[in-house]
């Protein structure tokens, strides 16, 4: 999709936003104020991603300033994928605003040139949205594709193609290769894609192992991976926060660590899973970060346990006095087991210490009483029950606001 979320709010607001210079972005008085996406009108005009409200405001005076609606993005994204999904059930949903989609058995709809273009023409006529497809035998190529034509591209990208089409390309352009990979890959000597595709395999290998091969074959227009339309199951479940100001507050961080814990534990009891590592992410005012994790005694769904080990890990790896920038707070280690059950409950079914049946009956106590309020929440929003400490005034409440909030990546939300 073309400039995604601003392409939303036109198709929603016309009267507002439509064919003028607008970006979505936080508010300028505090770090959320920064461009996550600009119109096509606005970076004619000098406006890109990442530049901070006001030097994009000082760029483009006459810029329209949106903030983000995340519910919005979810609804026009499920929509373009259901039309796609009329003209072949193999549908990847890669991130909010992009997918793969395999037409190997969609002939009767005619030539891949010709969906495409059906496809394009639909999603503008129905939905009022731009985007652009690529067209080639395998998933990087087709990606490498629909970048090289923006907006309303259709770009056909086949094996005989990528000498002349994809080998020019710089080596930062490569679906794949991140900014230090590519600095890393300028370092040696490899300045396009075509530099790495004759690049020797066995120095590719000595430099990025594995992962220099599978580059080197891609460069060289070979991606073997499939389709899939059944989305991975989740590894982790986690949510952070950068703060407006930086924090050495045990209160605000008490606080943002159950804001943030609520929300995760709400996430993992939607998917009905449960977990048992938690990890603790800080980023410092001075922009080091550091993870620590705690792998608990009990797969857990309950909020009060997450926030409980991360709390216990801000305590112990936290001096007290350090102002922190960020907060990240992710569970990982997950089971489809529903419900918070102690390891020794599962090693040993004949158990019967006092401890343990105190335990089970605590356990209990608040999975029933969470699922109450869980009902609650899904019915009358997220605000109709919270904990005391939640009801206070902090920015960290925004993260229950799940209009405001969200990534392009967060795709369970898609499901």
């Amino acid at each position: 999709m073309n400039a995604f979320y601003c392409s939303c709010h036109a198709a929603e607001n016309p009267t507002a936003y439509k064919n003028r210079p607008t970006a979505v972005a936080g508010s300028p008085e505090t770090r959320h104020g920064v461009v996550v996406t600009a119109s096509y009108e606005a970076r004619q005009l000098g406006v890109y991603t990442t530049m901070t409200v006001a030097e994009a405001l000082r760029q483009c005076p006459q810029l329209v300033l949106i903030h983000p609606d995340f519910a919005l993005y979810r609804r026009y994204s499920k929509a373009v994928f259901e039309i796609v999904r009329e003209y072949t059930p193999l549908v990847e949903v890669f991130s909010i605003d992009e997918c793969f989609a395999d037409i190997s058995g969609s002939s009767q709809f005619g030539t891949p040139f010709q969906i495409a273009l059906e496809i394009q023409q639909r999603i503008s006529a129905e939905l009022d949205l731009p985007c652009s497809i690529g067209m080639a035998p395998n998933k990087f190529l087709a990606k490498m594709a629909s970048d090289m034509k923006k907006p309303l591209g259709l770009t056909e990208l086949w094996q005989a193609d990528v000498p002349h089409k994809l080998w020019p390309l710089p080596i930062g352009d490569m679906f794949g290769v991140g900014t230090r990979s590519a600095e890393k890959m300028q370092s040696l000597h490899i300045h396009t894609i075509g530099d790495l595709a004759q690049t020797d395999k066995q120095r590719l290998y000595d430099w990025f192992g594995k992962r220099g091969l599978q580059l080197s074959a891609r460069a060289n227009g070979q991606d073997d991976s499939p389709v899939n339309p059944d989305p991975e199951p989740l590894k982790s479940v986690g949510h952070s926060i950068t703060l407006a100001e930086d924090t050495a507050t045990l209160d605000d961080l008490e606080r943002v660590l159950l804001n943030l814990s609520d929300q995760v534990g709400r996430r993992l009891r939607r998917h009905q899973l449960t977990g048992r590592t938690v990890t603790l992410t800080l980023r410092f005012a001075n922009r080091q970060t550091i993870t620590r994790a705690d792998t608990r005694s009990s797969f857990t769904d309950l909020t009060e346990d997450i926030y409980d080990s991360a709390h216990q890990l801000l305590l112990k790896h936290w001096n007290g006095h350090r102002a922190i920038r960020l907060v990240g707070v992710t569970i990982s280690s997950l089971s489809s087991e529903t419900g918070a059950v102690p390891i020794e409950r599962q090693t040993s079914l004949f158990t019967s210490s006092e401890h343990t049946e105190a335990e089970m009956e605590r356990i209990q106590k608040r999975s029933q009483l969470t699922k109450i309020t869980d009902k609650l929440r899904d019915k009358y929003g997220e605000d109709i029950i919270v904990r005391g400490k939640m009801l206070e005034s902090h920015e960290s409440n925004q993260l229950r606001n799940h209009r405001s909030r969200g990534t392009s990546l967060q795709k369970d939300i898609l499901e």
